[in-house]
């Protein structure tokens, strides 16, 4: 084992599932902006160019962040002691990218449509990301 290892041992339970699957998806989406920007910003069913013009950068760097929660959210799925940590972080930013996106719908950068096409991508994450970790949290306590 390497001194960078966690010393505990790997589990298997639900938030292996759970953390896994999340964790997964934000590599998926990460990977994909890293390695086919153009195809992200025309192809994810988000309505990404009404927020700007193409950047493709700028998308990768927003790539390098989701595939980073998401290879934290892996770690967490199978060490309990990352659980907290990368459930945190990963809530935490979601919840700046849905603040981001309220305030650009507010302001009128896009059209009110945004409210429901940023639920599945952008505010269900928020509550879903803090639910998760709360719960670890109470049920490690």
């Amino acid at each position: 084992m390497s001194e960078s290892a966690p010393r505990e041992g790997r589990v298997f339970d639900v938030w292996t599932v759970v953390l896994g699957l999340a964790g997964l998806g934000n590599l998926a989406n990460g990977l994909w902006m890293l390695a086919a920007p153009v195809s992200w910003y025309y192809q994810l069913p988000a309505g990404v160019p009404d927020f700007g013009p193409l950047n493709e950068h700028f998308i990768r760097d927003i790539g390098c962040i989701f595939s980073l929660l998401g290879g934290a959210l892996l770690g967490a799925a199978v060490w309990p002691s990352w659980r907290i940590p990368a459930t945190v972080g990963a809530a935490g930013f979601a919840l700046l990218h849905a603040a981001v996106h309220v305030l650009d719908t507010v302001r009128g950068l896009v059209g009110p449509e945004h409210w429901w096409i940023d639920v599945p991508g952008v505010y269900a994450p928020v509550f879903l990301l803090s639910g998760v970790a709360i719960w670890i949290r109470r049920t490690q306590a």
